[in-house]
């Protein structure tokens, strides 16, 4: 949910559910995916994919109840979206779910404003395109800091640090 949102959106596709309810959200099957899976955020500690769901909206995708998706949304809800961490499991690629996703969330009624949604994949372009995303129109204007990820043991040392 969006820190102003009052009840979570929903969204329906056959079996399929996506909803912005955070309380739905299975944290253990979240972080196993990230953790042991993707590409983008293998070794991350549970206590970072926590905290990253509580700052952003969260967006889990279900079938008969069992959450079989997921993806974050970091945004200021008004100029600028990031759609980051989005996974569809394995028994459930090959339906487009993926791009009823990315589609999905471009309509939620707190989101009507935003002008610039972004991504980051490696592998995934058509999935995005088929909803509608394009490879940035300037890529010699975007900039990045990249800093390791923290990994669990190297996490409980920085938070015994800063309680110092």
């Amino acid at each position: 949910m969006l820190p102003n949102e009052t009840r979570p959106v929903e969204w329906h596709r056959g079996p399929y559910t996506l909803s912005t309810d955070r309380g739905r959200l299975d944290l253990d099957r979240v972080h196993r995916f990230l953790a042991e899976e993707s590409y983008w955020a293998r070794g991350v500690p549970r206590d970072c994919v926590a905290r990253s769901i509580e700052g952003a909206m969260s967006l889990g995708l279900y079938c008969a109840g069992e959450q079989v998706g997921f993806a974050r949304l970091v945004t200021d809800c008004t100029r600028l979206a990031y759609l980051m961490d989005v996974f569809i499991d394995g028994a459930h690629r090959g339906q487009g779910l993926g791009s009823w996703l990315a589609q999905a969330i471009q309509t939620h009624p707190d989101l009507a404003g935003v002008t610039r949604w972004m991504l980051t994949t490696v592998d995934a372009h058509a999935v995005y395109e088929r909803a509608g995303w394009r490879p940035l129109a300037h890529p010699e204007r975007m900039m990045e800091v990249v800093k390791p990820m923290p990994r669990a043991s190297e996490a409980a040392d920085t938070t015994i640090e800063n309680r110092e």
